[in-house]
């Protein structure tokens, strides 16, 4: 028990670490602890992303890839995909709730919106299959 009150007393001053969100009974899927991300657009000759991407580890995000329809165009990075716990991803308001994945593909233009956790710290990418060009590519690194 002494063990214990010490811990608290320790967490109640602070501890020496700084202080994380307030999460509400969602815990770390609350509103509070949810961030949007730029969108990453799939288009024939586009750049993927405005800049690379920087995430928190244990923040939930929300992801868009918007594809104009110009090309069957997917979107690869099973490193990153690895490193985030995935709660949900939205097409045409169908929720598909994955215990993993590799890549995506739009055969069309259309939306998807992915919904994760930010889990590993690293750096990873996403890109598109088989290209070379640093602007067909998006780096993201995980803290």
């Amino acid at each position: 028990m002494r063990m214990i009150a010490l811990i608290v007393a320790w967490a109640a001053t602070g501890g020496g670490v700084a202080q994380a969100h307030e999460l509400g009974f969602a815990g770390l899927l609350s509103a509070s602890n949810m961030e949007e991300l730029p969108d990453i657009t799939l288009g024939s000759g586009k750049p993927l992303a405005e800049g690379p991407m920087t995430l928190k580890s244990g923040t939930g995000y929300e992801l868009e890839i918007v594809s104009d329809g110009s090309g069957e165009l997917g979107l690869e990075g099973p490193g990153f995909f690895r490193a985030i716990w995935i709660n949900e991803i939205v097409v045409n308001d169908l929720e598909i709730r994955p215990l993993g994945l590799d890549s995506v593909e739009f055969d069309d233009a259309g939306t998807m919106e992915i919904e994760f956790i930010a889990i590993k710290p690293g750096q990873y990418f996403l890109r598109i299959p088989g290209s070379k060009g640093e602007s067909q590519r998006v780096e993201i690194t995980i803290q």
